[in-house]
């Protein structure tokens, strides 16, 4: 008699246990939308012009924040990351004084990113470097390709 009892309480066979998925569906779409809202594309222009050497120990940045690019071309020329030329080392230290201002509200540290070509003196990268102390930059990350190691 019990075991007929219980045979009644529980599901019969033809009754179909369905899961809705909807909700779930929902979720899902949601978190995705959240993440890519509040996910950061960092992108920094590279000049075509601007051959980078190769480095066989160097390593990829974490960090792509807060930087300020500037291109150093092998005849001595200067441009900032919009391809605007930069004409001396005030120009240098006052589009790094700019940009650190803006960097500095975002609560990042500001870095110098120096795309230098591979045939050009080490001279010249030394006077943007010069120019961004002197703006209150001293953090300098090297553009170089990576190879495998």
């Amino acid at each position: 008699m019990a075991s007929s009892k219980l045979r009644k309480s529980g599901p019969s066979d033809d009754d179909n246990c369905t899961l809705d998925m909807s909700p779930m569906i929902d979720m899902v779409f949601l978190l995705l939308m959240f993440f890519l809202v509040n996910a950061t594309v960092i992108v920094v222009k590279q000049d075509p012009n601007v051959t980078p050497p190769v480095a066989v120990n160097s390593r990829k940045a974490e960090d792509g924040n807060g930087r300020i690019v500037v291109n150093v071309y092998k005849d001595g020329k200067f441009t900032n990351e919009a391809k605007q030329p930069l004409d001396n080392e005030d120009a240098i230290t006052d589009l790094v004084k700019e940009e650190k201002q803006k960097i500095d509200l975002l609560g990042y540290k500001p870095k110098l990113h120096l795309r230098g070509d591979k045939e050009a003196v080490f001279k010249y990268s030394r006077q943007v470097i010069r120019a961004a102390a002197k703006g209150g930059v001293d953090q300098v990350v090297f553009a170089v390709y990576v190879t495998a190691k």
